[in-house]
């Protein structure tokens, strides 16, 4: 075993802290848990499963996570190109059409990837955002943020 790195198991998850040879430089690498994938300092979780907006927000919370919320067009355009040909719940809601969009962390979207649709929830399909009914079953998608163990 290579002295120099040191793996710890969790519930779900492996932590691996790979020391160098100098006694105070380190690198830390924290993974996804199993079944996420990472990008940027985030981890995503794409459902395999179809359910309404309000079960998809509870699938998520009860992970640790939250439907999905994102801030680059780079990020967007990740989500894109690992869903598939399926549409996917995100954390975009409102309470009516005259209501502004919000993300479950309670902030304003604002529309700068646009958004299609009368309906009070939002998702992501091929073009980018779209709205529906909360009721009607897609698959969904939470992020969690990557955190250290560490300071």
């Amino acid at each position: 075993m290579d002295p120099w790195k040191f793996c710890y198991t969790y519930i779900y998850e492996y932590m691996c802290v790979y020391m160098s040879r100098k006694p105070d430089s380190h690198v830390l690498y924290v993974p996804c848990p199993k079944g996420w994938i990472g990008f940027g300092r985030k981890c995503f979780y794409f459902s395999e499963d179809s359910k309404n907006w309000t079960f998809s927000q509870t699938f998520c919370t009860s992970r640790e996570a939250v439907l999905v919320q994102f801030e680059t067009e780079e990020e967007l355009n990740f989500l894109k190109s690992h869903k598939g040909p399926f549409d996917h719940w995100i954390g975009l809601s409102r309470e009516s059409s005259h209501h502004a969009w919000k993300w479950t962390d309670n902030s304003t979207y604002n529309m700068s990837f646009g958004m299609t649709g009368d309906g009070e929830c939002g998702y992501l399909n091929d073009l980018g955002v779209g709205s529906a009914r909360s009721y009607t079953d897609r698959k969904w998608i939470c992020s969690k943020q990557i955190t250290s163990p560490y300071p």
